[in-house]
C-alpha cells in the first residue's frame, strides 16, 4: 500500500515475544540450528523469561537469569528476529492509523509513538486516512500485517474497531472515547477548557466565540462542553461553534468571517488547537485589530510556534509526545501478555497565559 510508510527500529533485537509455550521441536531454528523453545526447555522455563532475559525488558529472579543465560551458552543459542517472528507468529512491527500526517501536532505525536517502539524493538507501520478511499479494507489490511495496532481519533467507525480486535489484534485507542474491552489514551480537556473560558471573562471577556468542530474529535466536543458549560452557568447563552478544520487556513476564513462583522463581534475566540489560532492572529493583524485590545485569541496543545508568536499565544498544554509513547508502552503490554484488561489513562493538561488575552508573557 503506498500510503504506508515503514519506520525502522532501533533495536532489532527487541523483536522476540514474551508469551508462555511449551517447547516445539518443530519451531523455525537459528542460525545454529537451535530454538528459543529449546533453550526454554533447557534452562526449565517459558520461552515469556527466556525473551525477558535477552531483551532485559522485566523482572527476572537472579536464579533463574542465571541459569536463562548458561542455556544460550550450551546450546550456543544465536537469536534470529526472522526465525522468532515465525515460531512465535509475530512480525515485530506495530501499524498507527492517523487521520492526517501534517501540522505539528500530528507530528509530536507520531514522534513519541517511534521513540518506544523503537526501544521496544518493533518498527512503525503509519496509515494516513486522509484523503483516502476504502478506509475499511485498509485498516483491515495492514491490521493482518501488525502485531498491533493504534487507532487514532475518529478515523474509522466503531464497527471496523470490533472488526480488528474480533482478529485476534490487540489495539489502542489513542484521543477517543472508550470501546469495551480496548484500551484508551487520552488527554484532559473539559476541566482545562472550563478553566481558560473562566478566565477570559473574569477579564471581561462576554463574547466569545469557539472555533472548532465538536464532531471532528472527542477533543474538540470536551473543549466545548467546558467552554460552553462556563458560560451556562454564568448566565450567558453560548454561541454556536464556527466549525473549521485543523489549520491555520481554516482559522485564517473563519477568523476574517467573524472579525469583520459590523455588529456583535467577538470579543474573545477560543481555538480548538493552535493552528486555528495563529490563522486568526494573522487575519486579526491583516484587519488592523489588536490582539488582545480589540479581540483576546486563544488556542490549544502549546506548539512551539504558539511559544514565538507576537503576541505569545495563550493555550493549553498538553502533552503530546508522551501520548504517542504510552500508547507504544501500552500497545506492548497487550502483546507480550504482560496485561490483559484494558486499561483508560487520561493526561493532565496545563492552561498556559500567555498575551493574546491580556496577560504578558
Amino acid at each position: 500500500m503506498k500510503d504506508l510508510t515503514a519506520v525502522p527500529s532501533r533495536r532489532a533485537a527487541g523483536a522476540s515475544a514474551e508469551r508462555a509455550a511449551p517447547a516445539r521441536p518443530n519451531s523455525p531454528p537459528g542460525p545454529q540450528g537451535v530454538t528459543i523453545y529449546q533453550v526454554a526447555a533447557h534452562a526449565g522455563v517459558s520461552i515469556t523469561t527466556v525473551s525477558r532475559v535477552m531483551r532485559d525488558s522485566g523482572p527476572v529472579a537472579g536464579e533463574t537469569r542465571d541459569r536463562v543465560l548458561e542455556a544460550i551458552d550450551t546450546l550456543r543459542f544465536v537469536p534470529s528476529r526472522l526465525g522468532r517472528g515465525l515460531a512465535e507468529r509475530r512480525h515485530a512491527a506495530n501499524g498507527i492509523v492517523f487521520p492526517d500526517l501534517s501540522g505539528p501536532y500530528y507530528a509530536e505525536v507520531v514522534v513519541g509513538y517511534e521513540e518506544v517502539a523503537a526501544e521496544l524493538g518493533r518498527s512503525v507501520l503509519i496509515l494516513s486516512t486522509h484523503g483516502r478511499e476504502a478506509i475499511r479494507g485498509r485498516v483491515l489490511d495492514l491490521a493482518s500485517r501488525v502485531d498491533g495496532l493504534v487507532i487514532f481519533g475518529r478515523t474509522v467507525r466503531d464497527d471496523v474497531v470490533d472488526e480488528v480486535v474480533a482478529m485476534g489484534v490487540p489495539v489502542v485507542l489513542l484521543a477517543r472515547t472508550a470501546v469495551a474491552g480496548v484500551d484508551t489514551i487520552s488527554t484532559e480537556n473539559l476541566a482545562s477548557a472550563r478553566q481558560l473560558t473562566a478566565h477570559l471573562l473574569d477579564h471581561g471577556h462576554r463574547r466569545i466565540a469557539f472555533l472548532g468542530d465538536p464532531e471532528a474529535s472527542a477533543d474538540t466536543a470536551a473543549r466545548w462542553a467546558g467552554l460552553s458549560g462556563v458560560l451556562t452557568e454564568r448566565g450567558i447563552r453560548p454561541r454556536q461553534p464556527v466549525r473549521c478544520g485543523f489549520s491555520e487556513a481554516s482559522g485564517r476564513t473563519v477568523a476574517r468571517r467573524l472579525l469583520s462583522a459590523a455588529r456583535g463581534r467577538p470579543q474573545a475566540l477560543v481555538c480548538a488547537d493552535d493552528e486555528i489560532a495563529l490563522g486568526a492572529l494573522l487575519t486579526a493583524e491583516e484587519l488592523g485589530l489588536s490582539v488582545p485590545g480589540d479581540v483576546a485569541i486563544t488556542g490549544w496543545d502549546d506548539i512551539m510556534a504558539a511559544r514565538y508568536a507576537r503576541p505569545g499565544l495563550t493555550t493549553v498544554r498538553q502533552p503530546m509526545r508522551e501520548l504517542g509513547g504510552r500508547a507504544a508502552r501500552a500497545l506492548d503490554e497487550r502483546i507480550v501478555g504482560e496485561r490483559v484488561a484494558a486499561r483508560h489513562d487520561v493526561l493532565h493538561t496545563e492552561v498556559v497565559i500567555r498575551s493574546s488575552c491580556g496577560e504578558h508573557d
